[in-house]
């Protein structure tokens, strides 16, 4: 089992919420002045993206990159399928984000999109709100049907935002965003995100913000109108029933399964015919993960990647417990 360093991106949009998230402090608890933890956006987790590569925190392995870990025993870790799939290449990117102002109105490409704009893949990711300030929403898709033609009038343009889904975020609440969905996160909004390995947006609108040049945020408009789906959404929400010491299905696509467990005792989780790598985000509380290799403490905020070759793993919480479970199965 491996944890690791995050890195830490500032953001025009970010916050103070994220480091003191990790120092053990509730993500709505956060009143550090800025001069002690700049406007944090993202912290990435677990991520194999060029110049961004996760490093090992601790063990025998630390100071190693994770592309470094799956060119040395990669079968073992990703999985035998998920070896033959992606290769020495880590297929998911996992992150914090802490949304102080409203992010872009944007959309990621499906794969075939991406590949005819120069990118490798596109982009379906998954939301768990860790926390949400009262009034606070995000954005969810189309309220009704857009033609070719009302796009181009509505580009840069704040009525876009007329034909959009403005949902209201709680603590709990989950959002599985597919290719080609409109979506933001609003202000206020403080969630895991998992995702395809993949760094590419498209922003539609961006509220006329302007960045360090002084100049507004350059938009993605022709980009985008490839990559939109035009139709309406009706479903917002992942529909679940939170249970305690039972693992609850959030999202499984052939992408990726995240599971949200919450115990109070200790559970077994028994992996060995998965035949795939796990991800433990503890997205509240502490618990001690053992394998029959290894035994980590993961805390609030911090993330554990458990091998595939792993078997029976341990999870025994100090308390109240709360992690997202992801892998591809």
């Amino acid at each position: 089992m491996w944890t690791f360093d995050p890195v830490l991106k500032e953001t025009i949009w970010g916050g103070h919420r994220i480091v003191r998230f990790k120092e053990g402090c509730g993500a709505n608890l956060c009143t550090s002045p800025e001069t002690e933890h700049p406007h944090i956006g993202e912290s990435w987790e677990i991520s194999d993206i060029p110049g961004f590569e996760s490093v090992v925190s601790s063990g025998p392995d630390k100071g190693k990159t994770i592309r470094e870990l799956l060119a040395r025993n990669g079968e073992a870790i990703l999985g035998k399928r998920n070896f033959r799939r992606f290769g020495c290449s880590f297929p998911l990117l996992v992150k914090f984000i802490d949304a102080a102002q409203d992010l872009s109105v944007q959309v990621h490409p499906d794969n075939d999109t991406a590949k005819k704009f120069g990118f490798e893949r596109g982009k379906t990711e998954f939301w768990y709100t860790i926390s949400a300030d009262k009034g606070s929403f995000l954005i969810n898709g189309l309220n009704c049907h857009l033609s070719e033609e009302e796009y181009q009038t509505l580009i840069n343009s704040d009525a876009l935002l007329d034909k959009l889904n403005f949902i209201d975020v709680r603590e709990g609440d989950a959002f599985f965003i597919p290719p080609g969905r409109i979506h933001a996160l609003g202000a206020g909004t403080f969630v895991c995100e998992i995702q395809e390995s993949s760094d590419v947006t498209f922003r539609l609108f961006d509220y006329h913000r302007k960045g360090p040049d002084g100049r507004e945020r350059e938009l993605h408009s022709t980009e985008a109108l490839e990559a939109i789906s035009r139709e309406p959404v009706s479903e917002t929400r992942v529909k679940y029933l939170p249970m305690r010491n039972v693992p609850v299905t959030l999202v499984a696509t052939p992408l990726f399964t995240t599971n949200l467990l919450h115990s109070d005792h200790e559970i077994i989780r028994d992996y060995s015919e998965w035949d795939t790598f796990v991800i433990l985000v503890a997205t509240a509380g502490n618990a001690t993960i053992k394998s029959a290799d290894a035994t980590i403490h993961l805390a609030q905020g911090h993330s554990v990647l458990i091998p595939a070759s792993a078997d029976n793993v341990t999870i025994s919480p100090d308390g109240e417990f709360t992690a997202l479970e992801t892998y591809i199965k």
